[in-house]
């Protein structure tokens, strides 16, 4: 435990630097959460969901993977969305990835990294979907960067057709679906104009 030593002080002083700032944060944060969103990301740590859009702890309901993915047989992630979508009723679910992605460089390569590589299928299959798209990019980065956007697409499909998301458009409730992306360089959001708030809008996906 005394390796974790540095990690205790940090705590410590950063719950009296919030408390000298505002005395009843704690007891405010202790209260019930009632986040509006559902943050799906990636489990980098340069990542920080709250940080990157400025919202307290409490504000925002967070999953993530590696590569931001949503797949049907994940109990887990369908299991957060379950709990956001009819418990908490947040009325936004956020896809984000970001730009350089380890998981989607690693799909990229030609080689194997062991278990993992189970997990990196279904990037390859966004790949593979798209594959007319990366024809013409001979530079590396760039076919990063297109697939980590073309995954975002894709995983916001996945959230869409998932039966939690749509028994509740079914219920007329009200409920987005967004696509968005990250880019570590410049600390910046972009939206990838996917904003999904029904079942008849799933098409137009692509």
């Amino acid at each position: 435990m005394s390796k974790l030593n540095y990690l205790f002080e940090r705590n410590k002083n950063w719950a009296e630097k919030i408390k000298k700032q505002d005395p009843d944060f704690f007891n405010k944060l202790s209260q019930q959460q009632k986040p509006q969103y559902l943050w799906i990301g990636c489990s980098d740590s340069r990542v920080p969901p709250n940080q990157i859009v400025d919202l307290m702890p409490g504000e925002i309901f967070v999953h993530r993977n590696i590569a931001n993915l949503v797949v049907h047989t994940d109990l887990n992630c369908l299991s957060v969305i379950q709990y956001a979508v009819e418990v908490l009723e947040v009325k936004h679910i956020i896809v984000c990835g970001h730009y350089g992605c380890g998981g989607i460089k690693a799909a990229l390569e030609n080689k194997e990294h062991g278990l993992i590589d189970n997990w990196l299928r279904h990037i390859k299959d966004v790949y593979r979907l798209h594959k007319q798209k990366f024809d013409n990019l001979d530079n590396g980065k760039n076919k990063v960067d297109l697939l980590c956007e073309l995954n975002v697409i894709e995983q916001v499909q996945n959230v869409c057709n998932t039966t939690i998301v749509q028994n509740a458009w079914k219920s007329n409730k009200e409920l987005t679906v967004h696509g968005l992306i990250y880019n570590i360089q410049d600390g910046l959001l972009k939206d990838l104009n996917i904003n999904i708030s029904s079942i008849e809008e799933i098409n137009s996906l692509y």
